[in-house]
């Protein structure tokens, strides 16, 4: 799927800079960005569902802690 990225001038220039130094395009930066972006946000989620789990499994432990 291709689409357009809109950034501002100083975005591009930090973009290309990085891009540069990592020899790579500007192009597969970005894309490692999103892989990173999302992968960080399905790792916050899984660490959310595991607390839950550990908070409904242990809640009288955690509530006699908490005493």
């Amino acid at each position: 799927m291709a689409m357009t990225l809109r950034l501002t001038d100083d975005e591009q220039e930090a973009l290309k800079a990085r891009a540069e130094i990592e020899g790579i395009s500007m192009q597969e930066a970005a894309r490692r960005a999103v892989r990173e972006f999302v992968s960080r946000g399905n790792h916050r989620d899984r660490v959310g569902q595991a607390a839950d789990r550990i908070g409904e499994n242990h809640a009288d432990a955690l509530r006699r802690l908490g005493e």
